[in-house]
């Protein structure tokens, strides 16, 4: 039992529970494997990330405004998942479902920061072609290093207060009944609706959390592309048409991949199953992070030449060395 003095002067006992457990999915069997198989793409995830990353602090050609925003997204990637994938490894390949309530809490301020961020990455992106492609001749002008440094220290902050915001409510909760959340990690939604006092304010951020964090971006990047196929529309030259529609198809791959799962998570909320739930949402955290440093280096001819001369030149200083 932990005492809480409120603004207004009275003393509130708050319940918070030594811990949670995690129960992961319910009634299927051999679900292990499945995890085994998440560990499979973090490891992937970890090395792609951090090749993308390497590449771009190495080679002074990226040096790019564009390159801001896609070293921070490597950046988000490795970090939410490594703040992920090793806990999930550790709850239920080796049985430690009882998380301690303040793990648990940091445990999901790190998870939903990443998620939040990763969205609002693919909206610096988006961004950045909508200029290009949209003000051609004053790109160099409209989108500098100094604007993409203060949009993505923006979103930054943006989504630390949200999600610190959503965290301190969960404080003011009393966990008197259960404390099984019936998904793979300290998920706000579930954790909020095992409380036993008044959730009224949790259920209020929990609504517009994904609607400023999902959806806002979502309508933001789709307006964009619809901008952008009037603007390629008008173009006389097939050719340029078509290569300037080839530098938007990563990010719209991206877009998609991330957008469409956690979307239909979060909207549908608690009307859907926990197990569906649950893969929603464990393969959003884990697929994109995974398939972003693989579109990056596909679609980004800057980023393969890099990577060659890199090897090139890694090649000749081992003959030399010899």
């Amino acid at each position: 039992m932990e005492p809480f003095n409120s603004a207004f002067g009275k003393n509130v006992s708050f319940v918070h529970p030594a811990y949670f457990i995690i129960s992961g999915f319910i009634g299927l069997p051999n679900m292990k494997y499945y995890y085994v198989f998440l560990f499979f793409v973090f490891v992937i995830s970890v090395l792609g990330n951090m090749t993308v990353m390497t590449v771009i602090y190495l080679d002074h050609n990226l040096r790019a405004p564009k390159y801001v925003a896609v070293f921070n997204l490597a950046f988000v990637d490795l970090l939410g998942s490594c703040a992920l994938v090793p806990k999930v490894f550790d709850i239920f390949l080796f049985n430690h479902y009882h998380v301690p309530y303040n793990d648990c809490l940091t445990f999901l301020f790190f998870c939903y920061t990443c998620l939040s961020m990763q969205a609002l990455n693919l909206v610096a992106l988006c961004y950045d072609r909508l200029m290009a492609i949209m003000f051609p001749l004053h790109y160099q002008v409209k989108i500098t290093h100094k604007i993409m440094f203060s949009l993505i220290a923006s979103f930054w902050l943006f989504a630390v207060i949200a999600v610190l915001t959503a965290v301190g409510l969960l404080t003011r909760l009393s966990f008197c009944k259960s404390v099984v959340i019936n998904s793979y990690f300290c998920d706000h939604g579930l954790m909020f609706e095992l409380a036993c006092n008044d959730n009224f304010p949790n259920l209020v951020i929990g609504f517009l959390l994904p609607i400023l964090i999902l959806w806002f971006p979502m309508v933001f990047i789709l307006s964009s592309y619809i901008c952008i196929g009037f603007a390629l529309f008008k173009v006389a030259v097939v050719k340029e048409r078509v290569k300037a529609l080839k530098t938007c198809t990563g990010h719209l791959s991206l877009v998609a991949i991330y957008f469409i799962p956690i979307l239909i998570t979060f909207t549908l909320g608690t009307e859907i199953h926990p197990n569906v739930r649950i893969i929603n949402l464990s393969l959003t955290s884990v697929f994109p992070p995974m398939l972003n440093p693989i579109v990056y280096v596909l679609y980004t001819q800057e980023i393969r030449l890099s990577i060659k001369r890199i090897l090139k030149f890694a090649q000749q200083a081992k003959v030399m060395a010899k």
